[in-house]
């Protein structure tokens, strides 16, 4: 089973601003006092990882409020951490049943769906976020990453490339947007795009990764070491070509060249 990845699908948390999404029964002051002293605690220990004792806290507000979606959403997001896939969809499911017009749980769910392999099934979800907001730069970006999932690169090349206009700052959108048009046989304007990344963004060590498979095979050695030195020291997970396929999720042919690389090193 693939764990998710927050690289390529942000989990988004409501925050109590958002109880407005239900309506909610009448509480008293020590009973929205206690939510939350729980609330924070569940965030804090999510924060420092913490994930199970982030569930056991939200779930003893579900307890108490079951109406309220965000909680349900927020649970799943740290079911989703510890790998719980399918109970992480369940809370989703709740939350999407007491909200369906708000996309953050759309979201969520479209990116534990991922996790799970069902790609059109998280296509479909976030197909709703952005019949709800065209604008959802994040719904465009994950939509890509499921249509990576399917192969079909040139839908992801697209999607990737609107999200990097709605949000030109958004720098996964951007490091995707290289990768899929890599895959895609655009070598050249792949490497040219993940050098302008690297100028932007130093210490992104995807890119740096991505840039040194890319030059490897093309022969250019000096850049490709120099790349992979920076690469490794901000993030030595990229040295596990398993991980690199089949967490990160990176194309095919780019994990190939990677691992060209890292057999001769």
């Amino acid at each position: 089973m693939r764990i998710i990845v927050i690289l390529l699908c942000t989990i988004l948390m409501w925050g109590w601003g958002d109880v407005a999404f239900a309506e909610l029964p009448q509480i008293t002051q020590e009973q929205l006092q206690k939510w939350e002293d729980l609330n924070n605690q569940a965030l804090r220990a999510a924060n420092q990882g913490d994930f199970a004792t982030a569930e056991e806290y939200w779930t003893q507000v579900i307890e108490e409020f079951p109406q309220n979606p965000a909680i349900w959403s927020n649970r799943g997001n740290v079911r989703v951490s510890q790998n719980k896939l399918q109970g992480a969809l369940e809370d989703y499911n709740k939350a999407i049943e007491l909200a369906p017009n708000v996309t953050d749980p759309y979201l969520n769910r479209g990116a534990a769906l991922e996790g799970l392999g069902r790609w059109s099934d998280a296509i479909a979800d976030y197909n709703r976020v952005l019949e709800l907001d065209p604008d959802d730069a994040m719904a465009y970006n994950n939509r890509g990453n499921a249509e990576a999932g399917l192969g079909k690169w040139t839908e992801a090349i697209a999607d990737f490339k609107k999200a990097t206009e709605i949000n030109p700052k958004f720098a996964f959108a951007r490091a995707n947007y290289a990768l899929a048009l890599y895959e895609n046989g655009q070598q050249q304007q792949a490497i040219r795009e993940m050098r302008n990344i690297v100028r932007r963004y130093p210490k992104f060590a995807d890119i740096r990764a991505a840039l040194t498979a890319a030059l490897w095979v093309t022969g250019q050695v000096g850049e490709a070491e120099s790349n992979w030195v920076a690469a490794y020291g901000l993030d030595s997970r990229y040295k596990d070509i398993n991980w690199v396929k089949n967490v990160r999720r990176w194309p095919p042919s780019l994990v190939s060249a990677l691992d060209k690389f890292l057999k001769l090193q």
